[in-house]
């Protein structure tokens, strides 16, 4: 049996997805993965999404209230301000700014331990990955931000400059389309090479199973948010190097550098549960004490669970 490991990474606690409430139409990764074109996975996700949410994700979100003006013939008035009509006796209309709308860069991780994938998984890291930065994408558009992509492993890949164009999501569903896993991992450098680029403030997102040093990761993290950037980490992980799930003796291969362990699952169990445990108990600290949102994914999780936590950190930047 082989499997995928960084060694003392993972442990065996078992945890459950959560639900997203009554009403959503669960987009379940076994659902999406018999789509092949990302501009169809993506709508999928998106569209069916917001079907469930009670309220329109997007009510307030690219407008603000500036001022009043006096109504004109041809003006909408549904614009009409009744409760200053009420008190003046005329008519005024509510005059909107357009707000100069939210900047966001997904940041994805292209590299080798991305591309693990368990026996009974539907997707590897890397594929739930691509999938989620599509759905963010597409919806981020709708909204009307602009978007754009990077992707890394031991550098930087790819770069998208984000805009708000219809055509920017052709251009990135295109790179993700393309994407594949290589090399290994240098998450932090990354991060610095894109924080010392990015000068507006905006959005940035994470999509990562974090596998590198997190001293170097965290630091690039509190670079974006010294610069006064709101921050999102999907922490992807797949369901067995949550659960570990291996009960027969296994050589464990280290996708990035091929180096091989084999072990009984059974005698390293507890240790691992427990290396496992103390490296998300840091992430989730040090992101909490940097007001980083820190999400951990499986990647047999419902897409539209990552979805309102995106919206949930939207809604707090207006």
């Amino acid at each position: 049996m082989t499997a995928r490991s960084k060694t003392g990474i993972f442990s065996g606690r078992k945890q459950r997805a959560e639900s997203a409430g009554e009403g959503f139409v669960h987009l379940d990764p076994l659902l999406v993965s018999k789509l092949q074109r990302l501009d169809l996975v993506a709508r999928l996700v998106v569209e069916g999404f917001l079907t469930g949410l009670h309220r329109s994700p997007y009510h307030g979100f690219s407008v603000e209230f500036a001022e009043h003006r006096p109504y004109m013939p041809g003006d909408s008035l549904r614009h009409v301000d009744w409760k200053v009509y009420g008190k003046r006796d005329r008519y005024y209309v509510k005059k909107y700014e357009e707000e100069t709308n939210l900047r966001a860069h997904l940041i994805l991780d292209a590299s080798a331990s991305m591309g693990y994938k368990s026996g009974g998984a539907v997707f590897s890291k890397f594929d739930y990955g691509v999938r989620l930065a599509a759905a963010l994408t597409y919806l981020m558009l709708h909204q009307q931000d602009s978007v754009g992509l990077l992707l890394f492993a031991d550098q930087v890949l790819r770069f998208v400059p984000p805009r708000s164009a219809p055509s920017q999501l052709r251009l990135v569903l295109a790179e993700l389309d393309k994407a594949r896993v290589q090399g290994t991992t240098e998450i932090g450098q990354s991060l610095h090479h894109l924080a010392a680029q990015v000068r507006r403030r905006g959005l940035v997102i994470l999509i990562s199973d974090l596998m590198d040093d997190p001293a170097k990761i965290l630091s690039g993290l509190k670079h974006f948010r010294h610069r006064k950037h709101e921050v999102i980490v999907f922490h992807v992980l797949d369901p067995a190097e949550i659960d570990f799930p291996f009960k027969e003796e296994s050589v464990f291969i280290d996708s990035e550098t091929q180096e091989k362990l084999t072990t009984i699952p059974w005698e390293i169990a507890d240790e691992y549960e427990a290396r496992l445990a103390a490296w998300k108990k840091l992430y989730k600290k040090e992101c909490a004490d940097h007001h980083v949102d820190y999400v951990e994914i499986r990647t047999d999780m419902p897409f539209d669970l990552a979805l309102l936590r995106y919206l949930e950190k939207r809604k707090k930047l207006h």
